[in-house]
């Protein structure tokens, strides 16, 4: 996991830059609310690619799919650092009570 935490650190470098040039022009300065937004927006059209690609698959398209979900990511990490959240904990967190809930559903069959 050691890797999550270096991609988030280089995460928090690129949104402090955002917000620094943001702040020199007189911009707004995103809040996690802001970042949610851009979440939205960037599941919204990764669920459109994914369509087009089931649909017709393309290598032109899986490239595209493949910047949505670095933008998706990206966006995760911005709104877990603006409050204060450990990314990569929680993903731990989550993965350990996916694999338990597989555990289980392994004994009832």
């Amino acid at each position: 996991m050691a890797q999550l935490r270096e991609l988030t650190k280089k995460a928090k470098t690129v949104r402090d830059a955002y917000n620094d040039t943001n702040r020199r022009n007189g911009k707004k300065v995103w809040s996690a609310f802001e970042y949610g937004q851009g979440f939205v927006g960037d599941v919204g059209d990764l669920a459109k690619l994914l369509l087009s690609f089931r649909d017709r698959p393309r290598k032109d398209t899986f490239k595209k799919i493949q910047h949505e979900i670095g933008d998706c990511v990206w966006s995760l990490a911005a709104i877990a650092q603006e409050l204060g959240i450990d990314l990569e904990k929680e993903f731990v967190v989550t993965i350990e009570y996916l694999e338990q809930k597989l555990k289980e559903r392994k004994k009832k069959s």
